[in-house]
């Protein structure tokens, strides 16, 4: 059956996409666990602290803004963890690959790619021409 006549994925189909996801999500989850980590310690002088306690106003500037980083991408791995999360809830009620503009399937190689993706290349491309996300 051509991927344009169907209307859902099969489960086996959704097994593979699910494993990926899962994947995905526990190594988002430890970078996110990491970044968070950063966050919390960074520049508290613990016992982990090797550094001379006496810093330079360059120092602190540079320590202030990977922690403004770390930050930073601690909220878009956060959002990317919500993202696959919600994946696995389309998976559960069967509607995961199927475009939310054009109900037709996002095709596998982009769910690889992608596998939070709800829209296919096309929906997406049309949906930023008209200024819309």
């Amino acid at each position: 059956m051509a991927e344009e006549t169907k209307t859902r994925y099969s489960d086996e189909e959704l097994a593979e996409f699910k494993a990926i996801i899962d994947d995905m999500l526990a190594k988002a989850r430890a970078e996110y666990d990491t970044l968070r980590y950063v966050i919390m310690h960074n520049g508290s002088n613990d016992i982990e602290d090797t550094s001379p306690s006496f810093k330079t106003v360059e120092d602190d500037g540079a320590s202030q803004l990977s922690k403004e980083e770390a930050s930073q991408l601690a909220q878009r791995q956060y959002k990317f963890i919500q993202n696959l999360e919600a994946a696995l809830v389309r998976i559960e009620n069967k509607t995961y690959g199927i475009c939310r503009e054009t109900g037709k399937l996002i095709p596998k190689e982009r769910l690889r790619l992608v596998p939070h993706a709800t829209l296919t290349v096309e929906a997406k491309e049309k949906l930023a021409k008209s200024g819309r996300k």
